[in-house]
């Protein structure tokens, strides 16, 4: 029966639909004309890729020292598998609960998990994607304990009532075979014995099975015999158990800090109790009790002392240290501090028999924000690099991009740079934790992910391949200057915490310019260079936002008539009236509130910067009137035209960081003309009260409101070079319109001396505050101001978004020009002209033409993503400049200087040759350029609002992918914007996920599932179809190591291992049926779906018998080639004999 396909269906009403949308509209192309489009919904699917980063919330771990895997559970439910270098596995359980305990079947490929809601399952690793194939749910007693012994199917399974139960893995069925609590204890103590803590049996005889409960008691207990040959008592709770390889001593860890050191034979007392970390009195006495010893491992050498490995048992006294490991080797012991609590750690050894010598050679230490592995055979245990993306939370990820398909020679220029940041004083070992196989991915282009942070540093990222390495860190906060203590803390800051936290990124791939925006309200510009400098002085912009609005006619305080400003439509950077300059000074008095000063101090000394991203400029905006600059909204940067742009809720702010000027000022109000049918009036005056510290979401509403200021008589301009010649330009150019209202402005700059800063202050509109946070924890407050618009719903107007494009900017235009689309939070999408000068030195000495060209488009909702398309639906992206080191000689300056060719001039006025594709929280739109006619329109959702939307490219063609509130993925076709995908994907239950989730090409999007990890997901089918290929192997066939040799001597006098045949023991013939009610067996997926991935759909264990099959031909192979070696050998001697035979067959004796 075919597969009823319910997209191509969608597929066809929303076409039919939009056509008639389409057709509705005047002026729209008729179903001919409109452009060819490839894309369909089979193009697109669904699906989790991989997981990166530190796993969140450990719980345990465990290790195969054969397959050399590492485990690790969390607590909530989560299953991460660590190979070599981009080697890892994620895995869920359905429950969600706690891992309490991780076991593995050593080089089986197969992993028992212990859960806190007392369930046990069976994962096969032998898939690429593990499933559980058994599970088993206790229903009367809770799990504390597992222990599973080497090269046996039967797990033991301690209880907190104190029982132990057996379980065959195989058929993960109870043994009828139960260890009771009052068996093992009889009469040696009144009281019951508390939980099981501790299972493992004797190195040295599979038989004796030593049992730790949580009062002190411990019980080595015969299996054969099902009873206790030996009773351990200590006064103090136990918390862990070692053997001595040899299976005559075992060390116990107490709650008192001790460890007790028993002979098995020797019940009666400890043979030595030590307090590693106690102070020993001098009389004798017991030393003073110390913190508990949570874990202890007791491994042994061939060539010299044993090593004891503890965690724990610091003395009391130290309060405030931090968590140390404890490694007693011989007479010396050391204490190795920890950054982070340990959770766990597992001492690797060289062989997997618990009865032969250990040869421990590294320690590995979960911790509960870091895994840490430390080199036991090098002097000062010196820790290994790790291979793995764990630091993604060493700051918490406050913002996040990414980039598929960038250019190639990215990422070895950023490694290049970024080698040089690596620490020193690693362990020179590979890294030990080295099992599994790289998947044979098909994908092979380039691709980045950028992370901002808490503490101002950026990092990147290699993600390609399905892999991810941190590949440069640029640390922000350098370029201010640093409060040494808390009495030097600036008072002007507007956050409490983390004022260099990364808020918005701008970056252009192609010329590698990076433009950051942070919550101080401060932004910075970059450029990427490969040669280290020596800044003498930060070129600083400080910009002053303020604005209040007057009639035209009302009079001026001063009594002078105010004048009419130049128009929105007028290049409203200082540069027009010829007013005398005046240095403007900060005030910041007790009795005055703040003014003219900024956030953040930027620092005065030389500032050394290293090969990579190094400062171009830095913009600050400052206090005025003791109210603290809007936090930046939006930020775009052009490398072909000079430009950054940013926005907040007082409007936007346009610099020339090649001439590191202030371009542009308008308040959001302005950008509407005077006939916009969209134009908003200010609204009433009413007294600000002042913001303060904005670190919490619902601060927004409690933030200050419009007020109207009295004009200051002094208006103050930047001359920079005459007025009548750039009027006489600016009017040529049709830039200058006249308006109603007029915007009092107070621009003050000042042009200081190689030792002085450039200051840049200007008095701009201001609206009611719309900030932009993140948050460290799990309280999201407001990633876009747009999507936060949709919920507070207050009449505010931000900007949300820029784009940058070469486009025609009125519907008179026939060719096309430079223009910066501005959208806002309201749904007003804004034209901005450009008139930039000649490239080479004019570029650096005449200013750039800016005029407002008024209301494009009006949508629902703010404006999340504008793009360009040309009359093919090919997209237009923005122009850029190629890549060229700034500090490199004039010659290779003009080499890379090259500016990317624009879209070919278009004199077609009868017809549009491109498309404005529109996106907001509600609904897309399509706009014809030039004739701004709306030639299709659909709308996402009703019920929510669409968090992040991008334009992207996919098989060769370009979408819309929008992810909504509720959870919804969704991608539109362009232009026609016909659904294509709609999952159901992902409830909005944790705010990280809409301030971090983006789109990129080729079908790859992410977000941050934790504060550790980053979920990478795909919505192309072409990606879901080669996954089980791209995907990294877990298991490979590898021979287990030989047993031991037991000796001539001690086999003959049965001094060697003793085994035990545990399945006449435990099997259903000897020890009966368990009962039903203990326990309840659930058939894991894996037993059907799981299994696909084994061999790309073959069923499992056909999968698995043909490796099995593999690794047996491979055995037979090799003694096919012994035999043959042996025969060869064989056939030789007998032939060198019959020679000898004949040379002596006819000699005497004495001829001899």
């Amino acid at each position: 029966m075919k597969k009823f396909n319910i997209r191509k269906v969608l597929d066809g009403l929303t076409a039919a639909s939009s056509s008639s949308s389409a057709n509705a509209q005047p002026g729209t192309p008729r179903e001919n004309d409109v452009v060819q489009e490839t894309l369909q919904s089979e193009h697109f699917q669904l699906c989790k890729t991989v997981r990166h980063g530190f796993p969140y919330q450990p719980s345990s771990m465990a290790f195969d020292p054969v397959q050399k895997i590492l485990a690790i559970g969390t607590q909530a439910g989560a299953l991460r598998l660590f190979g070599r270098a981009g080697v890892e596995c994620y895995c869920q359980h359905e429950s969600n609960a706690a891992v309490i305990q991780l076991q593995f079947l050593i080089n089986e490929g197969a992993l028992v998990s212990a859960l806190a809601d007392d369930s046990i399952h069976l994962w096969n690793l032998r898939q690429k994607i593990p499933a559980i194939l058994h599970s088993l749910k206790f229903n009367r007693e809770r799990i504390t304990y597992c222990h599973l012994p080497f090269q046996s199917k039967w797990l033991y399974i301690g209880t907190e009532r104190g029982n132990i139960h057996i379980v065959n893995v195989e058929s993960f069925t109870l043994s009828g075979y139960v260890i009771m609590w009052n068996k093992a204890i009889e009469l040696s103590t009144k009281t019951h014995p508390g939980p099981v803590v501790h299972i493992s049996d004797n190195p040295m005889d599979e038989g004796k099975l030593l049992i730790g409960f949580e009062s002190g008691i411990v019980v080595l207990w015969d299996l054969k015999s099902k009873k206790a040959d030996y009773r351990y008592s200590y006064d103090e709770a136990i918390h862990s158990v070692a053997w001595h390889h040899e299976g005559k001593q075992f060390v116990c860890s107490h709650s008192d800090g001790t460890l007790t050191t028993w002979n098995v034979r020797t019940p009666a007392k400890p043979v030595q109790i030590i307090t590693p970390h106690g102070k020993q009195p001098k009389d004798g006495k017991k030393p003073e009790p110390c913190k508990p010893i949570l874990k202890v491992e007791y491994k042994t050498t061939r060539a010299g002392d044993p090593f004891m490995v503890l965690s724990g048992g610091l003395s009391y006294d130290t309060v405030g240290r931090r968590a140390c490991l404890t490694v007693m080797h011989g007479k010396s012991t050391a204490v190795l501090e920890m950054d982070y609590p340990i959770v766990d750690f597992l001492t690797l050894c060289e062989t997997p028999y618990p009865n032969d010598f250990q040869e421990p050679y590294a320690v590995v230490v979960l911790l509960e924000k870091d895994l840490v592995v430390i080199d036991l055979g090098q002097i000062g245990y010196p820790i290994f690099e790790s291979p793995y993306p764990l630091t993604i939370h060493e700051s918490p990820v406050t913002c996040c991009e990414y980039f598929a398909d960038c250019p190639a020679e990215l990422i070895p220029a950023l490694y290049s740079v970024g080698c040089w940041q690596k620490r020193q004083g690693y362990s020179k070992k590979e890294w030990p934790i080295s099992g599994g196989n790289w998947g044979q991915g098909t994908l092979s282009y380039p691709e980045i992910i950028i992370t901002g942070h808490a503490d101002g540093s950026i990092k990147f990222w290699d993600a390609s391949a399905l892999m991810l390495q941190v590949l440069y860190k640029l640390k922000t906060a350098k370029v201010f200057e640093r409060a040494r203590g808390k009495e030097e803390k600036p008072n002007t800051d507007i956050v409490d915490e983390d004022p260099f936290a990364i808020q918005t990124l701008s970056w252009c791939p192609e010329s590698r310019m990076l433009c950051v925006a942070g919550v101080s309200a401060h932004v910075i510009v970059y450029r990427f260079s490969k040669q280290e400098i020596t800044t003498e002085v930060v070129q600083l912009l400080e910009v002053r936002m303020q604005c209040e609005f007057s009639d035209v006619d009302s009079p001026d305080p001063g009594g002078e008539q105010t004048p009419t400003l130049p128009t929105p439509g007028a290049s409203s950077s200082p540069q027009e009236s010829e007013l005398p300059t005046q240095p403007s000074t900060g005030s910041n008095s007790s009795d005055g509130p703040r003014d003219n000063i900024p956030c953040l101090q930027v620092r005065s000394s030389p500032l050394k910067q290293s090969p990579g991203y190094q400062v171009e400029l830095v913009i600050q905006l400052v206090w005025v009137s003791g109210e603290p600059p809007q936090q930046i909204t939006s930020l775009a940067i052009n490398s072909s035209y000079g430009l950054v742009v940013f926005g907040n809720s007082n409007g936007l702010a346009v610099v020339d960081y090649l001439q590191k000027t202030l371009l542009f000022h308008m308040g959001t109000s302005e950008l509407y003309s005077p006939s916009d049918p969209f134009q908003r009036q200010p609204r009433s005056p009413r007294k600000a009260k002042p913001s303060g510290a904005m670190c919490d979401s619902n601060d927004g509403s409690n933030a200050s409101e419009d007020r109207c200021r009295s004009p200051t008589s002094a208006k103050m301009s930047r001359k920079i070079s005459s007025s009548s010649e750039q009027k006489t330009d600016l009017e040529k150019g049709g830039f200058l319109r006249r308006r109603t209202q007029t915007c009092k402005k107070q621009l003050c700059c000042v042009k200081r001396t190689a030792t002085a800063r450039m200051n840049l202050k200007e008095d701009l509109c201001r609206t009611k505050s719309d900030p932009i946070f993140y948050a460290k924890d799990n309280s999201f407050t407001r990633s876009r101001s747009s999507s936060v618009t949709s919920i507070d719903r207050e009449s505010r107007e931000a900007i949300s978004s820029f784009y940058y494009c070469e486009s025609f900017s009125r519907k008179t235009d026939s060719l096309v020009s430079p223009c910066l689309l501005v959208g806002t939070t309201h749904g007003s999408v804004m034209m901005v002209a450009l008139n930039l000068p000649p490239a080479g030195d004019q570029r650096l000495q005449q200013p750039v033409g800016i005029a407002s060209c008024g209301t494009l488009v009006k949508l629902k909702g703010g404006i999340l993503t504008m793009s360009l398309l040309d009359a093919t639906g090919t997209l237009l992206p923005p122009s850029f400049e190629q890549w060229y080191d700034p500090n490199a000689s004039d010659e290779e300056k003009e080499k890379g200087r090259k500016r990317r060719p624009a879209s070919p001039p278009s004199s077609q006025e009868s017809q549009d040759t491109h498309f404005a594709i529109l996106c907001s929280e509600k609904q897309a739109k399509v706009v014809a350029l030039p004739s701004q006619t709306r030639i299709y329109k659909h709308s996402i959702t009703e019920t929510s609002f669409v968090l992040r939307a991008d334009v992207v490219q996919m098989a060769g063609a370009n979408c819309i992918a929008c992810f909504c509130a509720n959870g919804h993925i969704m991608t539109l076709s362009l232009p026609s914007l016909r659904p294509l995908l709609d999952v159901n994907y992902l409830p909005l239950t944790d705010m990280r996920i809409a301030r971090t989730f983006c789109f990129s090409n080729l079908g790859q999007a992410l977000y941050l599932t934790s504060p550790t990890e980053i979920q990478r997901i795909t919505y192309s089918q072409e990606t879901c179809d080669n996954l089980q290929e791209m995907l990294s192997e877990l298991f490979t066939p590898v021979e287990t190591p030989e047993a031991p040799n037991r000796g001539f001597f001690k086999g003959l006098f049965g001094g060697g291992a003793q085994s035990l045949d545990r399945e006449d023991l435990f099997g259903e013939t000897s020890a009966g049926k368990a009962s039903r009610s203990l326990a309840q067996h659930i058939p894991g997926p894996g037993n059907m779906e799981g299994m696909k991935g084994a061999a790309s759909g073959v069923v499992g264990d056909l999968a698995r018998a043909r490796i099995a099959l593999d690794e047996r031909g491979q055995k037979l192979g090799e003694l096919e080639e012994r035999t043959a070696a042996m025969m060869a050998s064989a056939e030789s001697f007998s032939k060198h004999a019959h020679d000898m035979m004949l040379k002596y067959k006819d000699k005497k004796w004495y001829q001899l």
